[in-house]
Formats: structure tokens, sequence, C-alpha cells
């Protein structure tokens, strides 16, 4: 699934979000939302690793929080590229996936 394709899902999800708890999403928010998020994976990781508590939740709930926690700062990232009108397929291409016809240049 190309990557806009997949924002286009998230955004019908992020609607529902939006409308439900009465947000409404702006840069600011996007931003402050995705530093939340980031916070949330930090705090993931510090578990599955062992350097925070755990709350007495086995590894594999923790392993899975983890995985979640990904999904929200992906999303989100994805949501907010979206808001600010950039085209993240493109910009991958661009930025990343060029380096792939010239090797020499990373």
């Amino acid at each position: 699934m190309k990557l806009k394709k997949l924002t286009e899902e998230l955004e019908k999800v992020a609607i529902i979000y939006s409308k439900k708890y009465k947000i409404k999403r702006t840069g600011d928010w996007y931003m402050m939302k995705i530093q939340e998020e980031l916070g949330e994976l930090s705090s993931a990781y510090l578990k599955t690793t062992k350097r925070a508590r755990t709350k007495k939740k086995t590894q594999a709930e923790l392993q899975e929080n983890f995985k979640e926690e990904f999904a929200d700062v992906l999303s989100m990232l994805l949501l907010f590229a979206r808001h600010q009108k950039i085209d993240m397929d493109k910009a991958v291409q661009e930025k990343w996936l060029s380096y792939l016809d010239k090797p020499e240049e990373i």
C-alpha cells in the first residue's frame, strides 16, 4: 500500500476520533500529539528492555504495546504530513529512495 492510500484510511479514523472528542486538528495539535505519542513509544521501549516499571505486564503484553505505539507515531506523522499538504510518497522517494540509483552520494 502506498503511503497516500494508507494516509487516506488513517484520515477516516482521525475524523471519527476528532468528532467524538470534539478536537480541532490544527498544526499545533498534530505536533503536540506526535510528541505525546513519541513519549509513549519511548516509555514502551524502556519497559520492553526492562529499564522501567512494567506494572506486572508480561513480556508479550509489553511487546504488543510497543508495536501499538509505533503505529501511533507513524499514523500521526502521516496525518500531520497530510495536514501540511506534503506528499510523503514523493518526499520519501526524493529524500531516501533516490540514493538507490546513486549509492556513492550517501
